[in-house]
């Protein structure tokens, strides 16, 4: 598998496919466009993902702010449980966010291990190159 990328993202991407009946990822930011997407959507239907996902994320911290009574709410992750399987979306602290799709036989465990383990590292590289950038080195 490669995914179809932007940028350098099958780094990050590749690792969720190898959890057993994942269909398939797509990094996008926060406000919905596409980084990276894995093979098995086209780029339509990860442009159509990261838009629905963005949207999704929004409609989720408005209900967890509404319902805690607070101005603002940050999601940690969303799950969408379907007929068809699972949709995980977990976001980053940097203004991106991971979004995957696995079938019915998916362990949601495994999957949801994968990605947050998978946005760590994506953390730990922003936080890396904001550290180079901010002793004059060039931007990552």
């Amino acid at each position: 598998m490669t995914s179809r990328e932007t940028g350098d993202t099958a780094w990050v991407l590749e690792p969720i496919l190898e959890v057993p009946h994942v269909v398939a990822a797509v990094l996008l930011t926060r406000d919905g466009l596409v980084t990276g997407y894995t093979d098995a959507l086209s780029q339509a239907s990860a442009e159509r993902v990261a838009a629905i996902t963005s949207t999704v994320q929004g409609a989720c911290r408005t209900a967890a702010a509404a319902f805690a009574d607070r101005d603002g709410a940050e999601v940690r992750q969303v799950v969408i449980e379907s007929d068809h399987g699972y949709v995980l979306i977990v976001p980053t602290d940097h203004g991106t966010c991971v979004a995957a799709y696995g079938d019915a036989e998916v362990r949601l465990d495994l999957l949801a291990h994968r990605v947050h383990s998978q946005v760590a590292r994506l953390g730990e590289k922003a936080m890396a190159a904001a550290a180079r950038h901010a002793k004059g080195g060039a931007p990552a």
